[in-house]
């Protein structure tokens, strides 16, 4: 059904340079006592006391958890929620790159719901919405800060795992691209690399057979007319404005278009949802502890080659969003492209073990929510073939 879609954005999206600045007001018409979840770099930095700062100019009481670790452990969510219910927040505000987002979700999650992470583990196990929470992203690439899920670490899987809900959504989201000039290069390339791949599977995601309770069944329905939007818009601008914020981190131009697209691709992928590319990198990542961004833009070009078949029209539209001529210049120009900002091209330049691929084939076609949103089917036999073509570099495996 080519006019069915679905978006399910914040209350309220806040876009543009300074815009941080407006925390204060925002904040003071949601709550009066504040917890910020920062990490503890952000938390010593000028920027961030500042925004405390407007918080209590405004009148908002504040407690800062600054114990944000990368990809969110989830005994680490619980102390901070545990810790928290003394204060008796009725707002959460999430300062920092996805991590710090992720983490607030769940600590927002958990203070109003209780129990563990674990008992919301997968999808649409959230009871109903939780703490008025405002999103304030210091990178540009996860699109926490609208999407309905919260990635965590657990020490008893192997691989990660998610809490996906739409109650997950931020209230408010503030994105301020002024935030992200001094990223470095390194972690502005992982995170719009991150970015891209977002928007391409969720515009390149199944269609899916629409019914009135679609959206209520499921967190991620799949490619829709509303989605597309965003996710053409979000490659428009990043492909625009990635590779120059890489190499020149002060461009306030490129650092706003990158930070627009991975918020379009949030809300693309936040209701369309990822594909192959994450399901494969979850064990890739598990096994050779690169950076997510690294991984999923690693295989994005690979995974695209095997849907090709199946993606024709998309790729078409994808080459017109980019300015090029023809649609068999899409996937050399976005392997290109990950290439010039230092993404591996294969993945054994990624560091995978070449005998830990079926495994990495075990493992990511268990990932059924996102193997099964994948336009091309792909079975035990056939991911093992694309993993080969990933390893050594050579296309022809899967042509």
């Amino acid at each position: 059904m080519a006019h069915f879609g679905t978006i399910r954005p914040p209350r309220e999206i806040i876009f543009g340079p300074g815009q941080r600045q407006v925390l204060g007001q925002v904040a003071a018409g949601l709550g009066q006592r504040a917890l910020v979840v920062t990490d503890a770099r952000l938390a010593d930095e000028s920027q961030f006391q500042a925004m405390l700062a407007d918080l209590r100019d405004h009148g908002l009481a504040v407690q800062v958890e600054s114990g944000t670790l990368p990809d969110v452990p989830v005994d680490s969510a619980l102390a901070a929620s545990q810790a928290a219910r003394g204060f008796a927040p009725d707002l959460v505000i999430g300062i920092g790159g996805g991590s710090c987002l992720d983490m607030a979700k769940c600590v927002a999650l958990l203070l109003t719901h209780g129990g563990q992470p674990q008992d919301y583990y997968g999808e649409l196990k959230v009871p109903g919405p939780i703490l008025p929470l405002i999103a304030i992203p210091t990178t540009a690439g996860t699109g926490s800060e609208v999407t309905p899920v919260a990635v965590l670490s657990d020490s008893a899987r192997s691989l990660k795992v998610g809490i996906s809900s739409p109650h997950l959504v931020p209230t408010v989201a503030i994105c301020d691209p002024d935030l992200t000039l001094t990223c470095p290069p390194g972690l502005t390339a992982i995170a719009g690399a991150d970015a891209l791949t977002h928007a391409i599977e969720a515009f390149t995601a199944i269609r899916r057979p629409v019914t009135p309770m679609l959206t209520q069944e499921r967190v991620f329905v799949g490619k829709n007319a509303l989605s597309d939007q965003f996710a053409l818009t979000a490659i428009r601008l990043l492909w625009q404005g990635l590779e120059r914020a890489c190499r020149t981190g002060a461009d306030a131009d490129a650092r706003a278009q990158v930070m627009q697209g991975a918020l379009f691709a949030g809300l693309a992928f936040g209701v369309a949802g990822t594909a192959a590319a994450h399901a494969i990198q979850y064990p890739v990542g598990a096994l050779t502890h690169t950076a997510h961004g690294a991984g999923v833009a690693c295989l994005m070009p690979w995974v695209m080659e095997w849907n090709r078949p199946a993606i024709s029209t998309e790729l078409a539209q994808i080459a017109d969003a980019m300015g090029l001529a023809s649609a068999d210049e899409v996937i050399p120009a976005v392997r290109t492209l990950f290439s010039r900002i230092g993404i591996p091209e294969t993945l054994s330049g990624l560091g995978l073990p070449e005998d830990q691929i079926g495994w990495v084939a075990d493992q990511s076609c268990g990932i059924e929510r996102l193997i099964q949103n994948n336009p091309r089917p792909i079975s035990r036999a056939d991911m093992t073939r694309l993993l080969h073509a990933a390893f050594s570099g050579d296309a022809r495996i899967i042509q």
